[in-house]
């Protein structure tokens, strides 16, 4: 019979049992499960429910089912519904009647919502590290490459010249906001449900303090109704997880237009491509192409965990069971897609020359131009205007501006002078710019210097 099954008549038909089972996916979160149930033993022996002695063969048994389960002794079976039930049922035929205790004021509802938040914990720990370490891999990059010059684009134009070390910080700052995002959210996580019961709580005095503070929570939670249908931490969890795959995506989209022919900016390492069964010379950049296509599957997991929990009636509902595959698959997803991006940051090959090459055949230099007008005191319009034209003339004469004699120059203003040579030269573009936060090697060397010292205090 079922652990539940007191008020049944007729089993349950099995295909009822296939259908409703979750083993073959809540099966991880059987460590959560029993690091909780050993708090909760704990707990029912310092309110008198247990014996020490009771408590103990609970605590014993707990840890059998743990090396039963990692070293995959214990069968699943779909009758068994969850991996709730199969550790409760699993305790009893160990240690008798003892194990049947264990549930004392406590249901799978408000159990299921204490796992959940303790595997979140753990996971969500185990991405900030890895965020850190390509976090860390972007900002020896960007060392590495400050005065590497390269087009910025706007448009997919050429638009100013920037270094690739203040690029490639562009999306550190994307994942240092994700990185925040988590922070944020292990405080919506670090509230224990544990205690609410199935919907209102219980007439036995359940300690929820000594609870709270044996698992680590930073609080209880304070109504039972919402504790035991509370989803939002999932939602944020898959939230930040889109926000995360997102930022990787453009940035796998930017290295793999880099890695063509056509720009040939960057070159990545074999050990991250793949070949062609058809063309011996292709090398296809699958790592990031997967990164980008696996991105929407992430969405699809937070538009799975929307739809799901919309219009749910209060409290718990068997809708909840299918919260956890979305939410499993874009952790997964994020842990593999970030340590894929961490080695093609590390591992791909700047190609200083093509980028430079770039910067020089082309017209970015017309905004520096533009301001050495300004500066010799044109109003900005005019100043403007007066470059356009430079512009369309060298156009017209198959040359650059660097390339235009003074004396063309002075055509479109008297106030043209030598030194606009050395003002529009590219490599002194990237020195000269004052403003916080730009494209110049002193901005990039303190934003180093700055988030190094962020990355050393986690």
């Amino acid at each position: 019979m079922k652990l539940w099954g007191g008020r049944f008549k007729e089993k349950t038909d099995p295909l009822m049992e296939k259908f409703s089972a979750s083993i073959n996916f809540d099966w991880i979160l059987y460590e959560e499960d029993i690091e909780g149930s050993i708090a909760h033993a704990e707990m029912l022996q310092k309110i008198g429910i247990l014996s020490q002695e009771e408590k103990e063969s609970i605590i014993r048994g707990l840890e059998q089912i743990k090396k039963e389960i990692e070293n995959k002794e214990l069968k699943f079976q779909t009758e068994l519904e969850d991996i709730h039930m199969h550790i409760e049922s699993r305790l009893i035929e160990l240690i008798g009647d003892t194990g049947r205790k264990l549930h004392t004021a406590r249901s799978r509802n408000d159990q299921v919502s204490l796992d959940m938040r303790m595997f979140l914990m753990k996971r969500i720990k185990e991405i900030k590290t890895k965020m850190l370490a390509l976090m860390k891999a972007i900002i020896e990059r960007a060392r590495n490459e400050k005065e590497t010059l390269m087009p910025g684009y706007t448009h997919m134009q050429r638009a100013q010249v920037v270094t690739f070390g203040h690029y490639i910080l562009a999306y550190y700052f994307m994942l240092k906001r994700d990185l925040e995002r988590l922070k944020t959210i292990e405080k919506t996580i670090n509230t224990l449900p544990l205690g609410s019961g199935a919907i209102a709580g219980s007439s036995i005095p359940l300690d929820r303090e000594f609870v709270r503070d044996r698992l680590g929570f930073f609080k209880v939670s304070e109504n039972s109704m919402d504790a035991v249908s509370d989803r939002d931490f999932c939602l944020d969890t898959v939230y930040a997880m889109v926000m995360i795959m997102l930022h990787l995506s453009r940035l796998s989209e930017d290295l793999i237009i880099f890695s063509t022919e056509e720009f040939s900016f960057i070159s990545l390492p074999d050990s991250l491509c793949t070949g062609s069964s058809l063309m011996p010379h292709k090398k296809n950049p699958d790592s990031l192409e997967l990164i980008r296509g696996k991105t929407s599957r992430v969405f699809g997991d937070l538009f799975s965990l929307f739809t799901l929990l919309k219009g749910l009636p209060m409290t718990y509902n068997r809708d909840m069971q299918e919260d956890k595959e979305p939410l499993f698959h874009a952790l997964e997803t994020v842990s593999h897609a970030i340590d894929i991006a961490c080695l093609c940051i590390k591992e791909m090959t700047i190609k200083k020359e093509a980028m430079e090459k770039a910067v020089y055949e082309s017209y970015m230099s017309a905004v520096e131009m533009t301001e050495y007008l300004t500066l010799k005191g044109v109003p900005f319009r005019d100043a403007h205007m007066i470059v356009g034209k430079m512009v369309a003339f060298c156009e017209d004469k198959g040359i650059k501006l660097h390339n235009m004699d003074l004396k063309d120059m002075m055509i479109f203003s008297s106030v043209f002078e030598k030194d606009v040579y050395d003002f529009i030269e590219p490599k002194n573009i990237i020195k000269n710019r004052k403003t916080i936060g730009s494209a110049s090697v002193r901005e990039v060397e303190k934003i180093i210097e700055k988030e190094k010292t962020y990355i050393d205090s986690f």
